[in-house]
């Protein structure tokens, strides 16, 4: 071959190395994406770590938000992470539990748990009832107080999943429609309106819409059900003076008194974290100038304090949240866990955004709190059941429970799995040890030397 044809054969060649030094590593990322999302355990997965990072954040930011005013008063800096922190492992406990419990056993649960909602909000009607803020939607059990109120959400979207899975051939006739939908919902809506909390009011509206929604009710009554509803929060609304000013306050931006105090400083907390925040444990606000700081308007505090990013990762998580619920609402082919899911996923997503929406002044001042961030005990602990329940359905997703279980196994194989010792591989091996590899050099040696006196000896004798 002469030089020129090398030459030319040369330029020919291209050289993986040359345009891929480290191979296609675009197309390994992508298939291994895809294939972690085509995964039938990936809402299994998704729903552990994103209520991991959420509730979290929601101590770090209860820590952050209530370490001043907690000092002010005498106690520790830590006693907010301390309180909320209790009801985040008693959380745990009850995710855990509600997470190793078949769905079969939600189902045949559903109308008892309903009832011990029901029964829990009637104690607020009694001596047991307190009054926050103007709403009576609290128990004090001994030196704890309790909101039933949340869990009565839990137990109304499971009985709501129960009751239409089971109704859903009929749902086309009225009269299964409404009996026992009406009474039941009617009945758990209307205690909560007797305590004046339209926020709770609203996002229980919300849950019993989205588990309607996806049973598959007849679109005419639905929407039917809907102006019903409307009509009623109209009613509630106009009826009451000062739910009258806030929306007022809200439209016209006027404001008497101090009555747009908590959600000017709310925006001004917004406002003055700018992109990246003023730094974690830096606020101005929660020095006692933004009311309810560590609970319904703590998204303010984490905007000041992280920023717009921050505030965005927040949003993004629940978004994540939302698709991995609709995932599962698409993957699930059983009609109880999917309208379980739907409520669930109505009542967390929902109450987030309303509550992101009222921090930042896109909607009239309601007393709702950020699921899983915000400070109180019953809010934690209703939520975190919820989600344990959500990841009770993920498991018997198809292929779920095989692909939870081959992971599983191929954690304990690599944590089990130790270094044989070093004579015990030689000697399966068939390898020479090391110890001994020189010995029949040294052995011969001495072989050797003792054969050739001996037959210097023979040759003597």
């Amino acid at each position: 071959m002469t030089m020129e044809e090398t030459r030319r054969r040369s330029t020919d060649v291209v050289r993986p190395d040359e345009e891929q030094p480290l191979g296609n590593i675009s197309g390994r990322v992508r298939d291994g994406v895809g294939s972690w999302l085509r995964s039938p355990a990936l809402d299994f997965y998704a729903l552990i770590v994103l209520g991991a990072l959420l509730i979290g954040l929601g101590l770090v930011m209860v820590l952050s938000s209530s370490s001043v005013l907690n000092i002010a008063r005498g106690e520790s800096g830590f006693a907010g992470l301390f309180r909320q922190g209790t009801f985040a492992v008693m959380g745990l406990i009850l995710l855990v539990v509600a997470a190793c419990l078949p769905p079969g056993f939600y189902r045949r649960a559903a109308w008892p748990l309903f009832g011990l909602g029901i029964a829990l909000q009637l104690l607020v009607h009694t001596p047991l009832g307190v009054d926050v803020a103007g709403n009576r939607n609290w128990i004090q059990l001994g030196g704890q107080r309790l909101q039933p109120s949340e869990f009565l959400k839990l137990a109304l979207a499971v009985w709501l999943g129960a009751l239409l899975a089971t109704k859903r051939p009929l749902l086309n006739r009225p009269a299964h429609l409404l009996f026992p939908l009406v009474p039941g919902v009617g009945l758990a809506l209307g205690l909560v309106v007797l305590g004046h909390d339209l926020g709770t009011t609203l996002v229980m509206c919300m849950l019993v819409a989205g588990a309607v929604w996806v049973s598959g009710a007849p679109r005419r009554w639905f929407a039917a059900a809907a102006a019903a509803g409307l009509a009623g929060v109209v009613a509630l609304t106009v009826t009451s003076s000062n739910r009258m000013a806030r929306i007022e306050n809200w439209l016209h931006g006027t404001c008497e008194g101090d009555s747009c105090y908590q959600s000017d400083q709310g925006l001004m907390g917004l406002a003055e974290g700018g992109w990246w925040g003023v730094g974690l444990g830096e606020s101005r606000q929660k020095w006692g100038r933004l009311p309810a700081a560590e609970d319904d308007y703590i998204f303010a505090i984490i905007g000041e304090e992280l920023g717009l990013i921050g505030t965005l990762g927040v949003l993004a998580l629940f978004t994540c949240l939302a698709l991995v619920m609709f995932r599962m609402i698409t993957r699930i082919d059983d009609h109880f866990m999917q309208i379980t899911i739907a409520g669930l996923s109505a009542w967390l997503l929902g109450q987030a955004f309303v509550n992101m929406m009222v921090v930042t002044g896109l909607m009239p001042v309601i007393g709702v709190p950020l699921p899983f961030i915000s400070a109180g005990g019953s809010a934690l602990l209703a939520s975190m059941t919820a989600l344990g329940v959500l990841i009770s359905f993920a498991r018997r997703e198809p292929g779920a429970a095989e692909a939870i279980s081959a992971r599983m196994g191929a954690v304990r194989r690599s944590i089990t799995v130790l270094p044989a010792p070093r004579d015990a591989s030689a000697g399966r091996t068939g390898a020479p040890k090391r110890g001994r590899s020189s010995s029949p050099t040294r052995g011969s040696g001495r072989s050797r030397s003792r054969t050739g006196r001996s037959s210097r000896t023979t040759r003597k004798g």
